[in-house]
């Protein structure tokens, strides 16, 4: 006899099995469902600001929601980047833990030509765009905005047109990306501070140790979260931008494995919350961010605009210029090497890609314009610009070098079966 009973996961949009919960979270772990989603957000956008239905997107995106008495009361594009940011640069913040501990930051032979090409990728792109406004009788405001590498979009595009290539190129890119946000990092912490406010900067201090002490006893999450949020807040009333408050509470998980644990304690909160930030954090905060006008009278305002041609000269010239000429200058003058496997067209072919800047890009931007800024919504196009053609660049140069591999690869295994 057939069971009457309707079985809840059978339905179209019924709640999803444990199984296929930790599938789907398993799924938005990778990189390239990350950057995957991130797009999404960033056309959804677009898409929305560009269509007859633009005012909609501009009365959410400009929306109060949130406490006055508490300095929260934050737009729903503010709580996007304020907020739900934050949640990226926490596992950002375990990211770089883990890689000083116990990754490639660890070991100073390993870590030194990656980590000063992307200090090289950081400084060409800065100098490009401060020459190229003060030559236009402008400011070297918003010089930050084309220092960033997108993690996420960058090894996703490595994974996608690169698969044949060594895995040291990999371990270069992410080790590059990682620094490179760390660098991003202290920017925002030392440059874009407002109004700083020692007191309030303090308390959310104290409250990071607290939590400090608590995560290394293993203290349940209904207390670390709590925590976290108020951490937080905190950092958000002091001035400082309150997505610095992730990173430092990031710092303070433990990143070695103890006694009793399989796993460190940061790879466990890592593993738990890149799905929320892959899938849930970056998307929104790119949909609130993205929205730019991309009409040819806005397009005419950004080409003409010396602070956008700035950011898009910088992403595409400028980081892969900065990346190769510091590891040039890097292996010519000093005992340092490349690994073995990788040559230098391989290492311009990333470079290229290096030139995505995107999350912290858009961030930066909003960071060094107001919203009423001739130049912000300009900046913002030539991030997205930018951005793409240096991935469109980047995955040429990558496939071409795939090629390249896979005929070395089929000519030395006919000399093997020769032999």
């Amino acid at each position: 006899m057939t069971d009457p009973t309707p079985d809840p996961h059978a339905r179209v949009g019924g709640r999803l099995t444990p199984g296929a919960l930790r599938n789907l979270a398993d799924t938005l772990r990778a990189e390239n469902a990350g950057a995957i989603l991130l797009l999404l957000g960033a056309v959804v956008a677009l898409a929305w600001a560009n269509s007859p239905w633009s005012a909609g997107y501009d009365t959410l995106s400009d929306t109060v929601v949130g406490p006055a008495a508490l300095h929260l009361d934050l737009t729903v594009a503010q709580w996007a980047t304020d907020g739900l940011l934050a949640i990226f640069f926490f596992v950002v913040g375990l990211e770089l833990k883990r890689e000083m501990v116990d990754g490639q930051l660890r070991r100073p032979s390993t870590a030194i030509v990656p980590i000063l090409a992307a200090v090289g990728g950081m400084a060409v792109p800065a100098l490009i765009y401060t020459v190229v406004n003060l030559q236009a009788g402008g400011s070297s405001e918003g010089w930050a905005i084309p220092v960033a590498t997108d993690i996420a979009f960058a090894v996703a595009v490595l994974t996608v047109f690169g698969k044949r290539l060594p895995t040291a190129l990999r371990a270069f890119l992410l080790t590059l990306a990682v620094v490179d946000d760390l660098l991003g990092i202290v920017v925002i912490a030392v440059f874009y501070a407002v109004g700083l406010q020692i007191v309030w900067l303090a308390v959310s201090l104290a409250t990071i140790a607290v939590f400090a002490v608590l995560v290394r006893r293993r203290t349940s999450a209904w207390v670390l979260v709590p925590l976290a949020v108020l951490a937080w807040a905190f950092m958000h009333m002091s001035g400082v931008h309150a997505t610095i408050a992730g990173v430092i509470l990031g710092f303070t998980v433990p990143a070695l494995a103890r006694k009793g644990e399989s796993i460190s304690r940061a790879e466990r909160l890592e593993h738990l919350w890149r799905p929320v930030s892959a899938g849930v954090a970056v998307p929104v905060f790119a949909l609130f961010a993205a929205g730019v006008s991309m009409s040819p009278t806005a397009l005419a305002s950004a080409l003409g605009d010396p602070a956008a041609q700035g950011v898009a000269l910088g992403l595409v010239l400028g980081k892969p210029a900065g990346i190769l000429l510091a590891t040039f200058l890097l292996v010519k003058l000093t005992k340092a090497t490349l690994d073995p496997s990788v040559r230098w067209p391989d290492l311009a072919a990333v470079s290229v890609v290096a030139g995505v800047g995107f999350t912290v890009s858009l961030l930066i931007g909003e960071l060094s314009f107001a919203a009423d800024s001739p130049h912000s919504e300009n900046v913002k196009a030539a991030i997205l610009l930018g951005s793409l053609t240096a991935a469109a660049f980047g995955g040429a140069l990558l496939t071409w070098r795939t090629r390249v591999q896979a005929r070395r690869t089929v000519a030395a295994d006919e000399v093997t079966a020769a032999a």
